[in-house]
Parts: C-alpha cells; structure tokens; sequence
C-alpha cells in the first residue's frame, strides 16, 4: 500500500482526524486561555494586550497558518469519514438499537461538525477579519474587546453563539476519547481515564467559551 492510499483509506483518514483533532484541542485551550482574560474586567486592557501580542507575533500568524489547515483536513476528512460511511450502508436496519450501541453524539457527528463548520465561518466573519483587515489593510489599533461588546449585545448572536457552544461540546466529548483510540490508545486500563478527562475538559471549556458571550451581553464585563 503507497503511502496515497493510506491516507485515502479509513484508517488513515481516522489518524489525520485525530492528529488534526489533537491540535485543535490544545488550541482551544490557549483561545480560551486568551479569550478568559476579559473576565479581569479592567475594560478589556490585559485581553488586548495579549490579543494584540499574538496577533503580531509572526511565529503565532504561521501556526496560524497550520492551524487553518489542520481545521480544513479536519472538517474535509470528517465529511468524507460519514459519506464513506453512510454508502457502505445505503438500507438503513429495519431496526434501530440507538442508544444500545453508541450514544447519539458518536452518531451525529456529521451533523455536530456541519453546525460548527457554520458556526466558525461565522465567528471568523465576527473577529478575525476585522483584526486582519487592521493588521494588513488599515494599519489602525484594533480593539477586539469593544467589538466583543458590540457583537455580543445582540441576543440571536449569544443565543447563536450558545447553540455553537453547546455543539462544540458534544462534538469535544465524542472526539476527545475517539482521537486516542485512533492513534492505538486503546486498553481498559486507560479509556476510562481518557474519557473522564475528555468529558471534564470538554465542560470546562465550553463553559468557559459559553460564559464570555453572556457576560457581556448581560453586562457584568464592562
């Protein structure tokens, strides 16, 4: 088997899933992280300080870059990943053991991964533009915090960003334990583990993720 057809098969379609995966799942940590600083609530002063560090660090603008291609191989060989799926079986059983077999998350990730692919298009047309277009175009200070406040003291955009939230969520509960599968982190002895400490960091975050569009739009951040 070439080294093509490997990565065009299922399992290694599965191992760029995970690899990719992985990646996204420390990046949220330090998008948390960064995003959390508005919580010190000094009118967004450390959260632009260090949005603007990582914005103008040009080791951090080519990560970017990796990670932009780590979510385009992850959103891309997902697809294929269901699609490929889904024609191995195009007669559905007559009868559906549902829960009996997996938890209605690990069967909807299609679907999970379509509503965030939705959602991040939408977060990038709320942020990262702007901060591009300052960054390259105008060459003006952006300030990322008072945009923040703008674009979350719209109610559909918090409930829109809570619905996307929530998606993450399941989507990180599923993914979390499943990357490590895929790469042969697979025993008794661990799973539970790993799965305890995919369902706490998966909470964590999102709750956290969740908390800053609310915050603001209820205005306890000011």
């Amino acid at each position: 088997m070439t080294w093509k057809e490997y990565f065009t098969s299922s399992i290694g379609k599965k191992l760029v899933m995970a690899f990719t995966g992985l990646f996204l799942i420390l990046f949220l940590i330090v998008h948390a992280t960064i995003n959390g600083m508005i919580f010190f609530d000094d009118n967004g002063e450390m959260f632009n300080y260090y949005a603007h560090f990582f914005s103008h660090n040009w080791i951090i603008r080519i990560m970017e870059v990796g990670l932009f291609v780590g979510l385009i191989l992850h959103a891309v060989q997902g697809l294929m990943l269901t699609f490929q799926n889904q024609s191995k079986r195009p007669v559905k059983y007559a009868v559906n053991p549902g829960n009996a077999t997996s938890k209605w998350y690990s069967r909807s990730m299609g679907i999970l991964g379509s509503l965030l692919l939705i959602f991040l298009i939408i977060h990038l047309r709320h942020f990262w533009i702007g901060t591009k277009a300052s960054l390259y175009i105008t060459g003006e200070e952006h300030n990322l915090f008072e945009e923040m406040k703008i674009v979350f003291s719209e109610l559909w955009v918090v409930v829109f960003y809570s619905v996307g939230v929530i998606s993450l969520c399941w989507h990180l509960i599923h993914g979390f334990k499943s990357a490590f599968q895929s790469i042969g982190i697979n025993s008794p002895k661990y799973n539970g583990m790993i799965q305890t400490v995919g369902i706490a960091y998966s909470l964590i975050i999102c709750f956290a993720f969740l908390m800053m569009p609310v915050a603001l739009h209820l205005g306890w951040i000011q």
